[in-house]
């Protein structure tokens, strides 16, 4: 078998299209593939479809394309432009290429496929390539994949932000709940980005008024975007979120009252933690504090985030009531870190008690905050926001890049 038989079969050609050339230079560690079509060819317009056009001139157009072993290879080939009496002059569409790209579609699913565990200046070194270029095939087909999204089915939606830089530089993230798949992305982490993520919900066959259930923290921002947008939604606040807001209050007594009990001290992490997740070392500190020192302020306020804890292994019909018992405790606990936790839930006290019907937390989305965390830890960081938006949607989106496997 000749070599330009072997390629026009690896390549999976059709005609009118065929293989005419190959070249391969040892000094370089390239190969050159020239594909070509015969005199006479008819080919179709890519705008509207009309067939048997021949061919008006041509345009010579090389791809990157897969590595020959350890040897980069490269694609060249005579594009012809057609004259089409509908839609004018069109260059046609190469086989095995994108309109535009200087990469063959399989080259493309490489890199698409190891942007998800590398990090892109890692994979511009390993092809030989400036990862400027590639990231303009990411943002190429994220933006492609995400145009044909639909969300008509979407019906529970969780909010939260990330942090796309060091300071006070953040990216919110809409994550359907049940796909659970990310819907938005977006810079900021206030009111408007709810109003954005409405447009984009639309603009993709979803309908703001069929959102039955939100769950985000307790962000005001969130909170009023949530009521302006979509008034037909129960919010529900995020248990993580509520049970970090009492653990910020046990760790406000401990540090206040450490300066008088020096036993306090390094024991931070022990009152923060659920007891399943204590070391033996900690257990025995947490039993000697709180059962042989029972005067200790932090004991108390511990004991009042346990008891709190459990409002979430409550029956549905039992759950207010709990919660007003331990609001008239903590409240009246003279532990002023404890009460101004109380008051907050007070607060927000249907989004709370929400949960008891909707069953909905940010479990999920933080799961998928952890994987954008890790990869943006493994690329340092990313030189713009958009391209960390970019990755979001290649790691949690869930989107259909019909790229060849």
């Amino acid at each position: 078998m000749r070599d330009i038989d072997l390629f026009q079969m690896a390549l999976g050609l059709t005609p009118p299209w065929q293989v005419s050339d190959s070249e391969f230079n040892p000094k370089k560690k390239r190969l050159d593939i020239r594909i070509d079509f015969p005199r006479g060819s008819t080919f179709t317009c890519p705008e509207c479809g009309q067939a048997d056009i021949k061919a008006y001139d041509t345009q010579e157009k090389s791809w990157r394309h897969l590595n020959f072993f350890q040897h980069e290879a490269y694609l060249t080939a005579r594009v012809p432009r057609i004259k089409c009496d509908n839609c004018g002059m069109r260059l046609v569409d190469v086989p095995r290429a994108r309109s535009g790209s200087g990469f063959t579609l399989l080259f493309e699913a490489i890199i698409m496929m190891l942007a998800k565990s590398m990090p892109v200046k890692n994979i511009a070194e390993f092809v030989n390539e400036h990862d400027t270029r590639l990231w303009r095939v990411l943002h190429h087909y994220v933006d492609e994949a995400r145009n044909k999204a639909d969300h008509s089915s979407v019906r529970k939606v969780g909010m939260d932000e990330t942090s796309s830089k060091r300071g006070h530089n953040y990216v919110s993230l809409f994550v359907d709940i049940e796909g659970p798949k990310v819907l938005f992305a977006t810079e900021g982490k206030d009111a408007s980005t709810v109003k954005r993520f409405k447009q984009d919900l639309t603009d993709h066959n979803g309908a703001p008024e069929a959102i039955e259930e939100m769950c985000s923290d307790m962000s005001p921002s969130f909170i009023s975007g949530v009521e302006n947008c979509f008034p037909n939604a129960y919010l529900t606040f995020d248990k993580f979120h509520i049970m970090k807001i009492t653990n910020e209050a046990v760790d406000e007594v401990r540090r206040q009252e450490q300066k008088d009990r020096p036993e306090l001290f390094r024991t931070r992490y022990i009152w923060l933690k659920n007891l399943e997740n204590l070391k033996p070392f900690q257990t025995e500190t947490l039993e000697e504090l709180t059962v042989k020192k029972l005067n200790l302020k932090t004991s108390r306020a511990y004991h009042i985030k346990l008891n709190f804890q459990e409002l979430f292994n409550q029956p549905a019909e039992n759950a207010e009531a709990y919660l007003k018992k331990w609001y008239f405790w903590a409240t009246h606990s003279r532990l002023e870190p404890i009460k101004e936790a109380a008051y907050t839930i007070k607060r927000h006290w249907n989004g709370v008690l929400r949960w008891f019907q909707s069953g909905v937390n940010n479990g999920i989305l933080e799961g998928i905050n952890s994987l954008i965390q890790a990869a943006k830890a493994r690329a340092r960081g990313y030189r713009t926001t958009q391209n960390l938006i970019t990755m979001i949607y290649l790691i949690g989106g869930k989107l259909n890049f019909g790229l060849p496997t």
